[in-house]
């Protein structure tokens, strides 16, 4: 169920003028490769034993963020998610991941 139908509490009104008000937060734009601070890690807690590369730090839209997960998982012939800022890539894939972020201009960050 969207979120806009429950917009600030209201389910019904019998107001005929009643308008509804929604808690839009306008997304942050896409900052350029070069000027993201993008932090690579393995990691292995609260995953079921399962070890992942976490990438955390990404600014921007969440179409932008979808397609940096969906190009490196394919990079790394893995699956994975992005949601939240974080792209979580299945395995320890911490080389290639690197390697592909700065293929495609994301700087080395250290």
């Amino acid at each position: 169920m969207s979120k806009k139908h429950n917009a600030v509490g209201v389910v019904y009104s019998t107001n005929p003028d009643f308008q509804y008000q929604y808690d839009d937060v306008p997304e942050e734009e896409t900052l350029a490769p070069q000027s993201q601070k993008l932090r690579v890690r393995i990691e292995r807690n609260h995953r079921g034993g399962k070890t992942v590369t976490l990438v955390t730090g990404f600014v921007g839209t969440d179409a932008d963020l979808q397609e940096l997960g969906k190009r490196l998982k394919t990079a790394c012939g893995v699956g994975g998610s992005a949601k939240d800022g974080e792209i979580i890539v299945q395995g320890e894939q911490r080389e290639k991941v690197v390697t592909t972020l700065l293929k495609l201009g994301y700087t080395n960050s250290k």
